[in-house]
């Protein structure tokens, strides 16, 4: 099966899926998470091959996610550091934490857990609507067009804005 890059597509998804939508760079921004700095811990951690690891930690700077800042004597030893858009991405790990931890363990069994620091209760991932402010179930959200996609269904037909989207917009 041939490899479909999507992250040129106009969707935040498909976008955000080309920056962390691997299994790897998502077990890195995890364990970055946890506290991991350095190439050698994210490997020793991860055991992932340097090519790899080389390759997404690139990747995630590229992107603004991590910043490279060297350490100790020697400038050629880097850490990386989670940058405030690096650092935005919680809510999205813990969500698919979240999500693992209700549908693939029994509740006793749940690996990890998120708290608050402030007071140390344990947070449930939700969707909240500042306007009604509440909680938002699932079969409560929808999603919808936004301007940018407005604008290209002006200039192409309803087959080209699918082949060029990756999916039909409810509003067709």
């Amino acid at each position: 099966m041939k490899h479909t890059e999507h992250n040129g597509k106009p969707c935040p998804l498909a976008q955000t899926l080309g920056i962390v939508g691997d299994n790897w760079t998502l077990l890195i921004l995890r364990n970055a998470f946890l506290g991991a700095r350095r190439f050698d811990d994210f490997q020793q951690q991860l055991g992932l091959t340097r090519h790899v690891l080389t390759d997404r930690l690139k990747k995630l700077v590229e992107h603004q996610v991590f910043k490279k800042v060297p350490y100790g004597t020697s400038q050629n030893r880097f850490e990386y550091r989670l940058t405030p858009k690096g650092a935005a991405l919680s809510p999205v790990l813990m969500a698919l934490g979240s999500w693992g931890n209700e549908w693939l363990f029994e509740k006793d069994q749940q690996p990890m857990r998120y708290t608050h620091k402030t007071c140390g209760e344990e947070l449930q991932a939700a969707a909240y609507c500042s306007c009604c402010d509440t909680n938002v179930d699932s079969r409560e959200i929808k999603m919808v067009t936004g301007p940018a996609i407005e604008e290209l269904k002006k200039s192409l037909s309803p087959q080209e804005l699918t082949q060029a989207l990756g999916y039909v917009p409810h509003s067709l």
